[in-house]
C-alpha cells in the first residue's frame, strides 16, 4: 500500500490516487456500483418535519448527495464526499448542516459503530470516570444549545455554532436510521458526543478520574501518555513552493479512516468557506489530527501538548466550547491566521492543549514572497491561548512541530521547563530527538517526494538522535518497543504542496511505517485490545 494519488472519481480503479475532491454532477447522476460505493440523496419534507432519504442516486434538487467509498481495506483509507444546500429550492443554512449530517451519519454509521467499539476502552479504562464524564458532556451540550439560543441573532460564532450542533443532531439522526434499516442498536448521544469529544476526552477523563483531585491537591506533574502527531512546514530556497505534511500519532485502533469533502452552501454572509477537505474518522465531524484544506485558502494542522502541570486542570468548566468546536468555528469564520486564532481563543474549554499551525495561501506568492500572516501559529493550555506571527521563521525554511511548546509563556506554565530538568532532554523544545532530526535532515525535503519520506522517517536502530528507541524519531513505531510495546505509534501520513492545496486535494497513506525494512505492524501480537474492522495486517510500501 502507498500515497494515495488518485482523483476520487476513479478511485475503484487504481489504489494511487488524489485525495481531491471530485466536481459532484450538477444533476440525477449515478456511477458504476461495487459493494465498497454508496451514494444517496436526501431532501427535508417540510410538511411532516422529516427526512426523504433516496438511496443509489445522488440528484443536485435534494438538500445533501454524495457518496460514501468503502475502500479502506484496499487503499486505506475510505473516501466520503457531501454536497449540501445547492438544490433547486432555497434552504436556511440550519437544514444544510442537518441534512449534510444525517447523509453522513446514514453512509457512514457501520463504520461509526465498529470506531465507537475500538476507541471506548481506549480511552474508558475506569468506569467510575464514566458518570462524572457524561454529566459533563452533558452540562456543556445543553450549555452551548442555550447560548445558541440566546445569542445566534446577534454573534456569528453562536449562529455559526448552531449550524455545527445541527449539523450533530443530523448525523446521530442519520446513524439511526442506518441502524433501524439494519435492525441495529443505534448509537447513543452520547456514543456520538463521545466520538467527536475524542481528542477533549484525552485531558478530560483524566481530569475527572476520582484521584484526580488528590494528585491536584499534591502539587503532582502527571505524565500524559504518548505525543500526538508531528508536522513539517517547508518553503523551498528560492520560494519555488510551500509543502505541508503531517503525520498522525496515537492508537493503532484508531485506524480507521475516512477523508472527507464536504461542499455546503453557507448563505450566512460571515462564513469565510462552507467548503473543505480533511483526514477524519468515523463519525467525526472534524478531522482531529488536525489536516486541513479550506476553501477559505487557510491549511491547518496541529500537534498536541502535553500538559504536565495538573493544577491547570482543576479549572475545567463545561460552560465553555471543546477544542473540536472551536477548530470547526474558526475554520469557518476566519479569513486569515489571526483571526483563525482569535475565533479559536473564545471560550477555551482547555482540553485537547495543542499547537495549530495555519497557513493562508493568499499571502504566499512562488518565486516573489511570503508575506506577513502567511503562517499563525496558536498554542492552547488551560486558561490560555497564545498565538503569533511566525512567517519570518517559515522564510527561514521551514516550521517544525513535535508535541512541545514553542511559546515561552505555554512552555513553563504546561511544567516543560521542570520536566527537562527531571527527565533530560525529551522534553527541551530545541533540543528533543525529533527537534534534532527535522534540523538536520530537512534540507532534504525538495518535493512531495522527499517530503513523504521525511515524515515516515524511523530508523531508530542506526540514528544517534533515537538511541535505539522506536519512538524518538519523526514516526513512532510503539509496537517494536522490545520490553514495554504497545499497539501505537505513528500510523499516518497526509502531504500536500501549494498548486495540490489550492485545488483541495492531498496525497496521504494509513498505516504504521515500515521505512527502511522495519516489520508490518499485525494484531495478532495485541488481540486484546478492541480493533473491529481493521485489517490484521498493515503492509505498506514506504
Amino acid at each position: 500500500m502507498d500515497f494515495q494519488r488518485v482523483s476520487i472519481c476513479i478511485l475503484l480503479c487504481t489504489l494511487t490516487a488524489s485525495l481531491q475532491p471530485m466536481d459532484l454532477p450538477r444533476k440525477k447522476c449515478s456511477k458504476p456500483q461495487s459493494h465498497q460505493l454508496r451514494e444517496a440523496t436526501v431532501r427535508w419534507d417540510a410538511a411532516h418535519k422529516s427526512v426523504i432519504l433516496t438511496e443509489g442516486v445522488m440528484e443536485t434538487e435534494g438538500g445533501a448527495y454524495g457518496y460514501f467509498n468503502d475502500t479502506l481495506l484496499l487503499s486505506g483509507w475510505g473516501v466520503l464526499e457531501i454536497r449540501a444546500g445547492y438544490g433547486a429550492g432555497p434552504l436556511d443554512d440550519e437544514t444544510t448542516f442537518f441534512l449534510a449530517g444525517y447523509l453522513e451519519g446514514y453512509l457512514t454509521a457501520g463504520q461509526m459503530i465498529s470506531h465507537y467499539a475500538n476507541m471506548y476502552p481506549q480511552l474508558i479504562k475506569d468506569e467510575r470516570v464514566l458518570i462524572p464524564l457524561k454529566t459533563f458532556l452533558s452540562k456543556q451540550d445543553d450549555w452551548a444549545r442555550e447560548q445558541v439560543k440566546l445569542r445566534r441573532n446577534s454573534d456569528p460564532l453562536w449562529r455559526h455554532l448552531g449550524l455545527i450542533l445541527a449539523q450533530l443532531d443530523g448525523l446521530h439522526a442519520g446513524a439511526a436510521q442506518w441502524a433501524k434499516s439494519k435492525h441495529r442498536e443505534p448509537l447513543s448521544p452520547f456514543a456520538v458526543q463521545f466520538l467527536n469529544g475524542i481528542g477533549d476526552l484525552l485531558d478530560l477523563v483524566p481530569a475527572l478520574t476520582p484521584r484526580f483531585n488528590a494528585s491536584v491537591a499534591a502539587g503532582a506533574f502527571r505524565m500524559p501518555g504518548m505525543g500526538h502527531c508531528t508536522a513539517l512546514i517547508k518553503v523551498l530556497p528560492g520560494f519555488e513552493n510551500l509543502l505541508l505534511g503531517h503525520s498522525s500519532w496515537y492508537t493503532y485502533a484508531a485506524t480507521m479512516r475516512i477523508y472527507k469533502h464536504w461542499d455546503f452552501r453557507v448563505s450566512d454572509p460571515n462564513a469565510a468557506t462552507g467548503k473543505m477537505s480533511f483526514s477524519s474518522y468515523p463519525g467525526f465531524l472534524m478531522s482531529l489530527d488536525d489536516f486541513y484544506l479550506l476553501g477559505s485558502g487557510l491549511l491547518m494542522t496541529q500537534t498536541s501538548i502535553g500538559v504536565f502541570n495538573a493544577s491547570l486542570f482543576s479549572g475545567l468548566n463545561p460552560h465553555s466550547l471543546l477544542a473540536w468546536q472551536r477548530v470547526r468555528l474558526a475554520n469557518s469564520l476566519a479569513k486569515g491566521g489571526e483571526e483563525w486564532a482569535e475565533v479559536f481563543s473564545k471560550h477555551n474549554s482547555g482540553t485537547y492543549n495543542s499547537q495549530y499551525m495555519v497557513v493562508d495561501l493568499s499571502k504566499v506568492s512562488l518565486r516573489r514572497s511570503i508575506r506577513n500572516g502567511a503562517l499563525t501559529v496558536v498554542e492552547q493550555i488551560p486558561g490560555r491561548v497564545v498565538y503569533s506571527d511566525q512567517t519570518r521563521t517559515l522564510r527561514r525554511g521551514y516550521w517544525p512541530s513535535y508535541n512541545i511548546p514553542f511559546n515561552a509563556e505555554i512552555y513553563n506554565l504546561s511544567g516543560y521547563g521542570v520536566m527537562w530538568d527531571r527527565y533530560g532532554d525529551d522534553f527541551s523544545y530545541d533540543l528533543c530527538p525529533r527537534a534534532k532530526i527535522l534540523r538536520r535532515d530537512q534540507a532534504k525535503v525538495s518535493d512531495l517526494n522527499s517530503l513523504k519520506y521525511m515524515m515516515r522517517y524511523n530508523n531508530y536502530k542506526r540514528d544517534p538522535y533515537s538511541k535505539g528507541h522506536p519512538c524518538k524519531t519523526i514516526c513512532c513505531r510503539n509496537d517494536l518497543r522490545p520490553r514495554r510495546s504497545r499497539p501505537g505509534g505513528c500510523y499516518d501520513t497526509k502531504v500536500t504542496d501549494y498548486q495540490m492545496a489550492l485545488q483541495l486535494a492531498a496525497e496521504a497513506i494509513n498505516g504504521p511505517t515500515t521505512q527502511g525494512g522495519l516489520r508490518p505492524f499485525a494484531w495478532r501480537s495485541f488481540n486484546l485490545t478492541a480493533h473491529q474492522g481493521l485489517p490484521h495486517t498493515r503492509k505498506l510500501l514506504l
